[in-house]
């Protein structure tokens, strides 16, 4: 997960960069970078950590330009930062491209020894994005005529990236001399949103991974990017688009819903909030239908993100929604801090209970989804330390029971708490009273509520069916084996995840 931004306008477009970067921070902090164009020049900052620490006023300065793109990186693994993984990346020949990405791509090993036997380029990081923006490179001279480009071309260049590329991504990219592109892959597994502000100088476009990014900076949403579309923008505004891929289909991950997504996003044209709303109610039903004997006093939420479930649950049961937790919020998001010691360490830094509202009561406690299990097990522990007399865990999730492939930091069942137990079993390794689970029909139905035209989802983290097709068993057995390869030596396991190309 990784948040993306593109945007062409009449006027500097490095603060609106910046903000937007903030705005999707939730999308990653370990990494940002932003690149502007100033007539056949670029200009690029990026940096190891927050939006607010890469970027200083001498560093906005340096990035004037009606056009750029930005990018957070968010670390599918791991604890040790590299410069070299930043992005966006560039590549000078035969174009200058800086490219942005999302997702990871499930065929990258065999595309970079393709690259360098075939098409002569030389991939020089473990990163999947930089082999993206080569292959995006390698077509565009092969569409071009005479080196010179034009939509037709452009789009033709991502027909063929397409064609060779497999898993997830969403990307932005600028082209020197000519303007910002932005593709999704066929199967739209990750977001991507168009925007658009009428101007006395004329339209300004915007490509971003959610929608708030849109409404906050003054745009107005148009419509989102779709599977296997490509949009150019050139650098006077003239918009572009073009269906890239033969056989689309729109199969969002079903966790943006889930977590990933800010609630005041809309993706796909869902409203993340009424989705997240939706799966209180069908747990709501869940409880009702199954679980009547549980004495509930009161409903609880993990903050932040389960909030909205937590309140349709409690409405739903007919019992008191209380604020139990108290969060710091200059910690960041535990699933997607880097290392497990550390989001251990994390978990009491990050949240502080109020006994009052656990003293002597039977709490159920609502969080969004349990992946590892290591910040439920340690909030159950708080609850019980703090008075609760049974401690109730409700997950607006199914169990996550299998690795994610396309840019979730889900890499292996060995670490997956719910891989290889049962409803019970999770909830005694988690210590609580009762576990209750949402169903992944239910999930599906509650995103639907919100947009009946969503049909298919990206759900292989709860079913284990990899929709792009090309993740096999040895595909996922070789990722085990090498990290735990690389834990016996001492290595990292975000070197490791990037070594396997997995890390976007």
């Amino acid at each position: 997960m990784c948040g993306i931004l593109g945007i062409v306008a009449h006027s500097p477009v490095n603060q609106l960069l910046y903000d937007g970067l903030l705005l999707l921070q939730h999308r990653g902090q370990d990494a940002a970078g932003i690149v502007t164009s100033e007539r056949n020049s670029f200009h690029m900052h990026k940096g190891g950590g927050m939006v607010r620490d890469v970027f200083r006023t001498r560093n906005m300065r340096s990035l004037p330009g009606n056009l750029g793109i930005a990018h957070c990186r968010y670390p599918t693994a791991g604890s040790a930062f590299k410069v070299a993984e930043a992005q966006p990346f560039y590549v000078n020949s035969p174009f200058g491209i800086v490219l942005g990405h999302n997702g990871n791509l499930t065929n990258s090993e065999s595309l970079k020894e393709e690259m360098f036997r075939t098409d002569r380029r030389h991939i020089n990081t473990g990163s999947d994005s930089e082999v993206l923006v080569n292959v995006l490179a390698h077509e565009l001279e092969q569409t071009s005529v005479k080196l010179r480009i034009d939509p037709s071309t452009i789009f033709a260049a991502v027909a063929n990236v397409h064609r060779r590329v497999r898993g997830a991504y969403s990307v932005v990219a600028m082209i020197a001399g000519y303007g910002v592109l932005a593709f999704r892959d066929p199967f739209g597994i990750r977001p991507a949103v168009i925007g658009y502000n009428e101007t006395p100088a004329g339209t300004e476009y915007m490509v971003a991974s959610e929608s708030v990014a849109v409404d906050a900076l003054g745009f107005r949403v148009l419509r989102d990017v779709a599977p296997g579309e490509a949009v150019f923008i050139d650098e006077d505004g003239r918009f572009y688009s073009q269906q890239c891929a033969p056989q689309a289909s729109l199969n969002p991950c079903i966790f943006e819903y889930v977590y990933l997504a800010r609630p005041d996003s809309l993706i796909d044209g869902a409203s993340v909030y009424e989705t997240r709303l939706h799966m209180g109610e069908k747990l709501a039903e869940k409880i009702r239908r199954q679980y009547r004997h549980l004495d509930v006093d009161v409903v609880i939420p993990i903050p932040d993100s389960s909030r909205p479930s937590a309140l349709q649950l409690a409405a739903g049961l007919g019992v008191p929604y209380r604020e139990g937790f108290v969060k710091n919020r200059y910690i960041g998001r535990t699933f997607i801090m880097p290392g497990q010691a550390v989001r251990t360490r994390s978990v009491r830094q990050k949240l502080n209970p109020m006994s009052m509202e656990f003293s002597g009561k039977n709490v159920l406690l609502v969080d969004d989804s349990i992946v590892r299990g290591t910040t439920s097990r340690e909030i159950v522990q708080m609850a019980r330390e703090s008075g609760a007399r049974k401690v109730f865990f409700a997950s607006a999730a199914p169990s996550v029971r299998f690795p994610n492939v396309y840019g979730i930091d889900m890499p292996t069942r060995a670490e997956l708490i719910a891989a290889h137990r049962s409803e019970d079993e999770v909830a005694r390794e988690m210590g609580a009273d009762a576990l209750i689970y949402q169903d992944l029909e239910a999930l599906k139905d509650a995103v639907r509520q919100a947009n009946p035209r969503l049909t298919n989802f990206e759900t292989s983290c709860f079913d284990g069916v990899y929709v792009t097709g090309d993740v096999t068993s040895d595909y996922l057995r070789a990722i085990e084996i090498h990290r735990d390869a690389a834990r016996d030596s001492g290595e990292d396991a975000e070197t490791a995840q990037l070594d396997l190309n997995l890390a976007a």
